[in-house]
Formats: C-alpha cells, sequence, structure tokens
C-alpha cells in the first residue's frame, strides 16, 4: 500500500506535469531502489576489501568495479526524484529502514560465497528495478522508466560476471 505524496517545502517543490500521487509512488519506490544501491555497494566494497584468496587480483578488480558502477546510480536516482518534485534518503538511518539487500557482517566468508551472494542481490535488484519500471509506466514517467532501462542491463551484466566467476568447472549450474 503506497503512502500519501509527502508535504514538500515550497523550496523544493519542482513543478512536473506528474500528478502528486504519481510523484509519491515513483519517489517511494525509487528511494528504496537507492537505498539498495546504497546498501548492495557497501556490501560489494566490503567484499572488494575482504577477498582473499588465489583469484585475488581478478575478484578484488572486478568488485571494485562493480561498486564504482553500482556507486554511479545513486546520484542519478537521487535527482531523478527530485526532478519530478519528490523528496529523498537523508540519512543512513533511511537507507537501513529503506534497504531490501540484506548486510553481511560476517567476519570471514569465502570467496566464492561472497561473490555468489552479490551475484543473487543484484538478481533482486534488477527484479526491483523492473517492478519500479512498471510504477514508472502507470503514471506515464519515460524518463524514470528510460534511466531504469539502462540500469538494469548493468545490474544483470554485473549478475552475469558474478555468475561465471563462480561457475565450476564443466558445470552450467547457478
Amino acid at each position: 500500500m503506497s503512502k500519501a505524496p509527502n508535504k514538500v517545502s515550497p523550496d523544493l517543490d519542482t513543478p512536473t506535469d506528474l500528478s502528486p500521487q504519481a510523484v509519491g509512488k515513483i519517489s517511494e519506490a525509487l528511494n528504496v531502489l537507492l537505498a539498495d544501491a546504497f546498501a548492495l555497494y557497501l556490501k560489494t566494497k566490503n567484499f572488494h576489501w575482504h577477498i582473499s584468496g588465489r583469484h585475488f587480483r581478478d575478484y578484488h578488480l572486478l568488485l571494485d568495479e562493480q561498486s564504482d558502477q553500482i556507486f554511479a546510480t545513486t546520484d542519478q536516482l537521487a535527482e531523478r526524484v527530485r526532478k519530478i518534485g519528490g523528496t529523498t534518503l537523508k540519512s543512513i538511518g533511511q537507507v537501513a529502514k529503506l534497504q531490501t539487500i540484506k548486510d553481511n557482517n560476517e567476519e570471514y566468508v569465502p570467496p566464492r560465497e561472497m561473490l555468489r551472494e552479490l551475484m543473487q542481490d543484484n538478481k533482486h535488484v534488477a527484479s526491483a528495478m523492473r517492478k519500479v519500471h512498471e510504477v514508472c509506466d502507470e503514471a506515464g514517467d519515460v524518463a524514470s522508466a528510460s534511466i531504469l532501462e539502462i540500469f538494469i542491463d548493468e545490474t544483470e551484466r554485473r549478475t552475469w560476471f558474478l555468475f561465471e566467476a563462480t561457475r565450476q568447472e564443466g558445470s552450467n549450474a547457478a
């Protein structure tokens, strides 16, 4: 169930042709994606910092590249919310409240498990983006939908790379 749109300060009330209800629904959905982007960014960095083993260099560089890509989405998502007249995240507390990506605070995670967990998280994010795309489509917000199409493709690429990096030789199982 969607909440009513937040009252926006007149100083932040960006003009838009989208209805206030559409702005509220889209902003709410994009803010969850934004919270997940921050959570996935930090988890990817955590694993980047704590990866070990014989594939250290390859995995370390892969996770660094992926974390940079994930972080690059945060500004675009937040600015999109503002462009349509919504308000966006203001704190780590809000991220923690909204995120659907589970944190991993384990002392040690084997490298293959790290990559598999990130693969599943990226799959989850792609699915969530598709659902938000539907919200944008229903509201006629083609610009947000267009941004999400690019992000879905990037997320699927990350998922694919993580899948291939964790495949056992001679195995096609996911």
